[in-house]
């Protein structure tokens, strides 16, 4: 029997500490930079594009995911698909999972993961940029990991921003403002989060200040920028993957290579690479997200409903 486990099923079995945590591990292990996996990307014959990605696998976890993914901007939700949770003896299908949360949590807090460890020891001071998902998630990621002192939000829907800004006025307990313009936000945090759909960059080197990090998560996919090549080449730029970064993201959209790149953040993790080499440098962490990240969240999730009766199941071969 299949389970099948929707966005608030999937929310009531995580736990965000255990997510990043095993999200740390999955970067920690010596392969995982060099896994084979495929991402396709194709544009649709409307506004929107597919994405799949598979297969999403770890050492030791005896399962793999299938994800397909149909992103379009204009809709809400703009992301939307399934993750299929196969079992790797047999292929048996164990698991269909909502995607978009998946993608959400799997996403933000990896990226939380990435700020955290790349961020000055003192940053406290945060400015979101694209009030959806991936911010969300990113920024109750971070309250777990260091002490955050301010917030600011930035959106194209000024409605959006506000209620944000008061969500986590709320939820964080901090002083919390909204700002039309991304650069002015962006110079009112030391960490700088980007979860837009840009196709033109928002920032380029002159935003850039002493000691500042910037996550930019929206440059997953051909087209999208929300650094400029220079400043993306006066920073300390780490990725997930170095390969996907420059053949469709933050790197080959701006039409860097590899060698922009410091490394990933399996190495940085590892000891391989170094990290922030002191309180005055710049650093940026560029993902695109890698297939083995939704496995990360779907087992935990699948071996939490499967000792329940709460979840619906199908037998798709009835």
């Amino acid at each position: 029997m299949t389970l099948l486990l929707t966005r608030s099923q999937i929310t009531g079995l995580l736990d965000p500490d255990a997510v990043m945590a095993g999200l740390r591990s999955g970067f920690l292990a010596p392969g995982a930079d060099g896994v084979r996996a495929l991402r396709v990307r194709t544009d649709l014959p409307g506004p929107g594009t597919a994405t799949a990605l598979l297969p999403g696998a770890i050492d030791g976890v005896p399962a793999y995911t299938v994800k397909v993914n149909a992103k379009f901007p204009g809709a809400a939700p703009a992301l939307r698909g399934l993750v299929c949770l196969h079992g790797l003896a047999d292929g048996e299908l164990l698991a269909v999972l909502d995607s978009a949360t998946v993608t959400a949590w799997r996403t933000g807090l990896a990226a939380a993961v990435a700020t955290h460890e790349l961020a000055a020891d003192r940053a406290g001071s945060v400015s979101v940029v694209g009030a959806g998902a991936q911010a969300r998630m990113v920024l109750r990621g971070l309250a777990r990991l260091r002490e955050l002192t301010a917030l600011t939000v930035c959106d194209t829907d000024p409605e959006r921003a506000a209620a944000f800004a008061a969500e986590h006025a709320r939820l964080l307990g901090v002083p919390v403002g909204t700002d039309a313009d991304p650069r002015d936000a962006a110079a009112r945090g030391d960490i700088v989060v980007l979860a837009t759909w840009a196709r033109n960059p928002l920032l380029d080197a002159s935003d850039l200040r002493p000691g500042m990090h910037i996550t930019t998560l929206g440059a997953d996919e051909p087209g999208k920028a929300e650094l400029t090549a220079d400043a993306l080449r006066s920073a300390l730029t780490v990725v997930d993957d170095v390969e996907l970064a420059v053949a469709m993201g933050a790197l080959g959209n701006t039409g860097l290579g590899a060698d922009a790149a410091h490394g990933t953040l399996g190495q940085v993790l590892r000891g391989e690479r170094a990290g922030r080499g002191s309180s005055d440098q710049v650093t940026v962490y560029a993902p695109v997200g890698l297939p083995w990240q939704d496995l990360a969240l779907a087992w935990p999730v699948y071996r939490a409903a499967a000792g329940t009766d709460t979840c619906p199941r199908i037998d798709f071969l009835a």
